[in-house]
């Protein structure tokens, strides 16, 4: 019998390529696909399928937080998370019966991977609690960093994270603003920035830009029901919100 398979990453490519390797190993049907996190939550309620492969740095919830949702839930999908660099993961998932693909995905690895779902699921094994026990144990692992490295000018200045209010992809720069500091990052990408913060206060409310929830003045309606946020810079800057990400400011603060 097929395996009925997710595949959820914010990354249409990823997604295709994931899909593509799937269907040339056999014996998987790719129910679906989910470009984040509540679209993955709305897919596995109603598709409700054997294995998702889940992408754990995502714009807005990440795969951990998916994964709780599917633990509050009791649904019984099987999970396969996917990395590009959380290297602080790996030794925590190879303990645990919850197993990790990184990428690029290597074809043998994602065979063994879906062998160790068909056992689970044919030994009809409880998935929650393994489920629980590692986005627990990488939880209380990971460890945000409490300050990022901002240069201005020839020099580099530590700034509390707590501190950002925003961060922002132009070209290839990163500048990053708080209320005493603008400045511009290190950091090739927002997804490698965002992976060492807080996903509870830093959300990427657009491909471009990284916000602190709590660094927000305001929010402004804007075309087609989507909104622009003012930030507390003392310049009340706008920052755009996605389509994608519209509707989970609206579901946190019940818009």
């Amino acid at each position: 019998m097929d395996l009925r398979a997710l595949v959820v990453d914010d990354e249409q490519l990823a997604r295709d390529e994931l899909c593509f390797q799937l269907e040339q190993l056999g014996g998987v049907e790719i129910a679906g696909q989910a470009g984040n996190g509540v679209e993955a939550i709305d897919a596995i309620e109603r598709l409700r399928p054997d294995v998702v492969f889940l992408d754990i740095q995502m714009p807005g919830l990440s795969g951990f937080e998916v994964a709780r949702r599917v633990v509050a839930l009791g649904l019984s999908t099987h999970i396969v998370f996917v990395t590009a660099f959380d290297q602080y993961a790996l030794e925590a998932f190879e303990v645990n019966a919850v197993d990790y693909l990184l990428k690029p995905v290597e074809p043998a690895r994602l065979e063994q991977a879906l062998q160790r779902a068909r056992r689970r699921i044919d030994a009809k094994a409880p998935l929650n609690e393994h489920i629980e026990k590692i986005v627990k144990l990488v939880g209380d692992r990971q460890q945000w960093r409490g300050q990022v490295a901002v240069k201005v000018g020839e020099r580099f200045l530590l700034v509390q994270t707590d501190d950002m209010i925003y961060a922002s992809l132009n070209g290839d720069t990163i500048s990053i603003v708080t209320g005493q500091v603008s400045g511009t990052s290190n950091y090739r990408t927002l997804d490698e920035l965002q992976a060492r913060l807080d996903p509870d206060v830093f959300w990427r409310v657009h491909r471009s830009h990284l916000v602190n929830i709590n660094k927000i003045k305001e929010i402004v309606p804007w075309f087609s029901r989507n909104y622009i946020l003012r930030m507390k810079d003392g310049k009340g800057t706008e920052i755009p919100v996605s389509r994608s990400q519209t509707k989970r400011l609206r579901e946190y603060l019940k818009l």
